[in-house]
């Protein structure tokens, strides 16, 4: 297998609020309940798939590599409400990439590379180069989950890429917080009020069984990286029996996730950004000619961390056009510290390096890789994105309406998370929501088997979260990779011990007779 990483994956996961609400039932009509309790199957369709090429114009640049790759992409006609699948329909987007070992071909590999709000049909390609060999053997399928990327849209319009904020401990920063999430929540009711009801983890898992069907398999295997770890156990739950292979890497607890998923990842935050201190301090060749380091220990560096968080407080940072609260920095941290490496390492400290000089009073241009972070975190320009995740996690389980419930949690966490617990433990629009759940969150509980990665180090699904899926999938094996904060660990970051016992999984559908530890 190929350990060059030569496309990129977006794997993200956001951050929000849990479910204490009220849920509304879903009507029965014209379904064959399955295993899982309330989970609705369609008894009549015979769905079929309109393959396509997948260039939607000259400027498609993902539609070319894929049509140059071979691939095919096509839709697949859902009911938007499986209580009624006689009404109003949508369509769901995929793209399939076929095996070329056809005499030996196992069976559809399915992928879901995170979010929530993720599209995964371009997906296939740096998929199709990490698996290698394996890729030879399977019809990879990238599918679109229902109102995400190619599948039948969503945007609600919104001034900002994503949701996500930090706000607090203090109260006028929290409540200028509260007030821009509620916005952020009426103006997705006020343009999709009929569709978000039906938006949601359980329906995506749905809309993946007809897929199969449509694909005339009579199991599916699945790859699912952070958020898609969620799905895919969603998907054995409802649909037992349905899957081959099953992998999930940097794996969600299914009873910590909902609207504030993040809310466990505060330490494990705090705990990679000393990691990172000590790396950037050890590494002063990473400081820009002419400007003062950053630290040359791990307390240095993090006093200057705290320094520029600490201006950004008073006065917003000015750095290219865009203006940085304390919040935005915080966001920016957290979203650096998914991965050890040396490059990504280097990254982070170019940012904080451009963060630093806008603190000083400076004038403060951003590097590539932070305008990029700047367009999505403070610009409107991926509003569909983040309406797609917001509406998932919003529709998969109710979120506390009192904000105070946020602000006592951020201060009551401050002690152990000093620098974080504002943006993990903050709300959004999930607290405003103009709909609540139509469903009750899956209850994990089943003896699927499913090969877990995850490393101890992970900073956005913690190791604590896949232990805990671990044990109510119980059929389940899990594959440790330990000295690392990596999230997504297989094919990424190129560890030849985890890639080939996954690869091995991958071939001959034989998990490890015990779980296994790689370093």
């Amino acid at each position: 297998m190929s350990k060059k990483r030569t496309r990129a994956l977006s794997l993200t996961l956001a951050s929000g609020l849990t479910a204490t609400a009220a849920l509304i039932a879903i009507p029965d009509a014209g379904f064959a309940a399955t295993a899982d309790t309330g989970s609705r199957q369609p008894t009549h369709q015979h769905p079929t798939i309109g393959w396509h090429s997948c260039m939607l114009g000259d400027d498609d640049e993902t539609g070319k590599e894929l049509d140059r790759a071979g691939a095919r992409c096509g839709e697949v006609v859902v009911p938007l409400d499986y209580g009624r699948p006689k009404g109003r329909s949508i369509t769901v987007a995929m793209s399939r990439l076929p095996a070329t070992n056809r005499a030996e071909r196992l069976g559809t590999l399915m992928i879901n590379t995170g979010g929530p709000g993720g599209s995964a049909v371009g997906d296939v390609l740096p998929l199709h180069d990490w698996l290698g060999e394996v890729a030879d053997r399977f019809d990879l399928v990238g599918m679109d989950p229902r109102f995400v990327g190619r599948s039948t849209p969503l945007d609600c319009g919104w001034p900002v890429s994503t949701w996500v904020r930090g706000g607090g401990p203090d109260r006028a920063s929290f409540s200028r917080t509260a007030a821009f999430e509620a916005d952020l929540a009426r103006r997705c009711g006020a343009r999709h009020a009929d569709v978000l009801p039906y938006i949601s983890t359980r329906n995506t898992a749905r809309d993946m069984d007809i897929v199969r069907t449509a694909l005339g398999e009579q199991k599916i295997s699945y790859l699912g990286y952070s958020y898609g770890t969620y799905l895919g156990s969603v998907y054995a739950q409802m649909f037992p029996g349905r899957t081959d292979r099953l992998v999930l890497d940097s794996a969600v607890d299914p009873s910590a996730y909902g609207p504030r998923l993040l809310r466990p990842a505060g330490e494990a935050n705090e705990a990679g950004l000393r990691d990172w201190a000590r790396w950037t301090a050890t590494h002063p060749d990473q400081t820009p000619p002419g400007e003062p380091g950053l630290g040359d220990t791990e307390a240095a560096v993090l006093a200057t961390v705290d320094r520029i968080r600490s201006s950004a407080a008073h006065h917003p940072l000015r750095v290219g056009d865009f203006r940085l609260d304390a919040g935005s920095v915080t966001g920016l941290l957290l979203a650096g510290l998914g991965d050890d490496r040396d490059e990504p390492s280097a990254d982070l400290a170019a940012t904080v390096h451009v963060l630093d000089r806008a603190a000083r009073g400076e004038i403060a241009k951003p590097t590539p890789s932070l305008l990029e972070s700047l367009t999505f975190l403070l610009t409107g320009a991926e509003s569909e994105y983040g309406s797609a995740q917001s509406a998932i996690l919003c529709g998969d389980a109710a979120a506390p309406r009192d904000p105070e419930v946020y602000l006592r949690d951020i201060r009551a966490a401050r002690v152990r998370e000093p620098r974080f617990a504002t943006i993990t433990r903050n709300l959004g629009p999930c607290a405003f929501w103009p709909i609540l759940p139509r469903e009750h969150p899956t209850v994990i509980n089943n003896p699927a088997p499913a090969l877990i990665v995850q490393s101890t180090g992970d900073t956005r699904t913690t190791y604590q979260g896949a232990s805990a899926l671990h044990r109510v999938l119980t059929g389940s094996r899990m594959l440790t990779l330990r000295n690392a904060r990596i999230h997504a660990v297989y094919g990424n970051y190129a560890n030849d011990c985890v890639d080939d016992r996954v690869n091995a999984y991958l071939i001959d559908g034989k998990l490890p007779a015990t779980d296994v530890t790689c370093r």
